[in-house]
């Protein structure tokens, strides 16, 4: 069965990726994945189809949210105890994200990054504007299927930004597993859906720059869902909490967990 190779999270949303030896899933998913976020002075998200170079910055933060650590390609590094300000809230792909403003150095920071000025943004809870579905998983079968159907070559999958990548798979077996339930570690999962892709999978993974056209390479061979959706991977909820090592294997289970 495949089993687990890498876990990538985002302590800031859009910011690069860090890559642990282990997760712990809790009913939102791993608590420091996506806790923070960047507003402009509109109060409108900016993220990576904003600003490509976010994915040059690397964030780090403990589980409690309560000390951040970011990290610049010159060398620059913040790191501080985290200290809220105003209230806000901010739509974000149809959901809204409730937390509070940042105080420190780090908007300043950023925003000469990121060429705009930009508000760095706690959310109240983990989370953030999740309402299910907080795991994302992708295999190296459907990667290397891909890359076959471009014509050859590799696919990093880090595009694609999902939170357990598994290695030992068919192409598209977890799209087999919607409706199921898998184990993986001491967890257990709700396969539940298909996962709709955006233009960030365009961009590379270091630089943030548009290189690889995958939306369109992947509806050349799969089409779209309902017209409109560009599916690659799939989502699932988190029916028994529990921790997820690099190395371990999935189960497919083959009733509900009681």
């Amino acid at each position: 069965m495949p089993h687990a190779a890498r876990f990538s999270i985002a302590p800031v949303r859009s910011l690069g990726l860090e890559h642990p030896d282990a997760i712990d899933l809790t009913d939102v998913g791993v608590v420091e994945d996506r806790r923070f976020f960047l507003a402009d002075e509109t109060g409108r998200l900016v993220d990576r189809l904003v600003v490509g170079g976010l994915a040059q910055v690397a964030a780090h933060t403990d589980p409690g949210a309560t000390r951040l650590r970011i990290a610049f390609p010159d060398g620059r590094v913040l790191d501080d105890e985290v200290e809220l300000g105003a209230h806000v809230e901010v739509p974000i792909y149809g959901r809204l994200a409730v937390g509070h403003v940042v105080r420190g150095p780090w908007a300043d920071a950023l925003s000469e990054w990121a060429g705009r000025r930009v508000d760095l943004v706690r959310c109240d809870l983990p989370g953030g504007t999740r309402d299910g579905d907080p795991v994302s998983l992708i295999s190296d079968g459907s990667l290397a299927e891909l890359a076959r159907q471009a014509g050859g070559g590799r696919v990093d999958a880090r595009r694609f930004r999902m939170l357990i990548e598994l290695e030992g798979a068919a192409a598209h077996e977890e799209d087999t597993w919607i409706g199921r339930h898998i184990a993986i570690g001491t967890a257990v999962l709700a396969v539940t859906e298909q996962d709709a892709r955006c233009a960030i999978t365009t961009q590379d993974p270091d630089s943030g720059r548009r290189d690889m056209d995958t939306l369109r390479m992947i509806i050349a061979y799969r089409g779209l869902r309902d017209g409109r959706y560009v599916d690659f991977g799939v989502l699932a909820d988190v029916a028994r909490p529990g921790r997820v090592r690099l190395g371990d294997q999935v189960t497919l289970l083959g009733e509900p967990p009681g």
